[in-house]
């Protein structure tokens, strides 16, 4: 199969397009347009393949769009390609707007032409996959109850918003032009090559350095983690297997407490990490309760039996697995790091103003 990925440079694309280069016989061309988050050298391991495209493209941009996908001619297209972070969205939203809302209309309409022209096989057989987050429904306030594919929509920041609103659009071309399109919502991703903005590689990379680990409110927010090269054979097991107009709701099984997840990385770095940063008696003593996000949601967490009932799909990693991985891979790639904080992001914190210098 051919398979055009957009945001295929970001950290669930990059890991979807390792993951079908490295176990799978398809083709795929990676649209991204090489926004920070975006980093190439995430797929440096297979760059070389012949069954690998890269193009550097905005999805805003129809026309290049329609040309690449007429040239390439994909039999699939899964959509990543988006603004993800909530406290940027806070910062300032116009980019999750105009990228995740606009750009998802403009690569809709370029994929309805290119789709519309098909033979009448090949468009039957065509498939839209929009990848989408478990933030577009809101928080849990019942200690018991779990996101399913029918909960309704309660976004709560302007990142979820426009990634709420993307969804609709999906299902509307679905509904409207019949589009053949799959939709699957995740719960927070982790693993290696993640950009350090994010809770899991910010805390172990400020703990190496010495710096404040910045846990928001009292810490006791919830979330179901799911383990990056999960998710990806997750992705591809929805986009060859998914029914047309359904949604997938893709979790890992593993609720954490954010106070959790970092003193976890804190034990791990004492056993992995031992030579501490000058000063530093103990990695936890770093840990600093900060005033929370505004509108942060309290819990998050995925019923993930519909994928598991229908297409077979279970996460292999649990969180202490996964979480041990994850650390083992930045300690032994910290070039990578140091390369990727070169750049504008340099640790600060994000979405409030009064903390940002907290951990600069």
């Amino acid at each position: 199969m051919r398979i055009l990925i957009t945001g295929g440079a970001g950290f669930i694309g990059s890991a979807l397009i390792r993951h079908l280069i490295d176990t799978t016989e398809h083709e795929v061309l990676n649209l991204d347009k090489l926004t920070y988050a975006g980093n190439l050298e995430s797929l440096a391991s297979i760059v070389t393949n012949t069954r690998y495209e890269f193009v550097q493209a905005d999805i805003n941009d129809q026309a290049t769009v329609t040309a690449v996908l007429q040239r390439f001619e994909p039999q699939a297209v899964m959509h990543l390609a988006a603004e993800s972070h909530v406290d940027r969205s806070i910062d300032g939203p116009a980019p999750f707007i105009q990228t995740n809302i606009v750009g998802t209309y403009a690569f809709l309409e370029a994929t309805r032409g290119y789709w519309q022209a098909l033979p009448d096989a090949a468009r039957s057989n065509f498939r839209f996959h929009h990848i989408s987050t478990d933030e577009v429904y809101g928080d849990l306030h019942d200690t018991d109850a779990l996101f399913n594919e029918t909960t309704a929509y309660a976004p709560s920041s302007p990142y979820s918003a426009s990634k709420a609103a993307s969804d609709h659009l999906v299902r509307a071309w679905h509904r409207t032009y019949g589009l053949p399109v799959v939709i699957s919502n995740c719960s927070n991703n982790y693993g290696p090559f993640q950009f350090p903005e994010k809770l899991i590689p910010l805390t172990i990379l400020n703990a190496l350095a010495g710096k404040p680990l910045p846990v928001y409110g009292n810490g006791l927010q919830v979330r179901d983690w799911l383990f990056v090269d999960d998710h990806a054979r997750a992705l591809l097991t929805v986009v060859t297997g998914g029914e047309v107009g359904q949604t997938y709701n893709i979790g890992g099984h593993n609720e954490q407490k954010n106070i959790d997840v970092v003193r976890g990385i804190c034990t791990l770095l004492e056993e992995l990490a031992p030579q501490r940063p000058a000063g530093v008696a103990n990695y936890a003593n770093l840990i600093t309760f900060v005033e929370d996000r505004p509108g942060h949601d309290q819990r998050y967490a995925i019923d993930a039996g519909k994928i598991e009932r229908q297409l077979g799909w279970v996460p292999d990693e649990t969180f202490t697995t996964g979480l041990r991985k994850t650390v083992q891979w930045y300690l032994e790639n910290l070039e990578w790091c140091q390369r990727v904080q070169d750049g504008s992001y340099q640790g600060q914190r994000l979405g409030n103003s009064d903390f940002k210098d907290l951990i600069a």
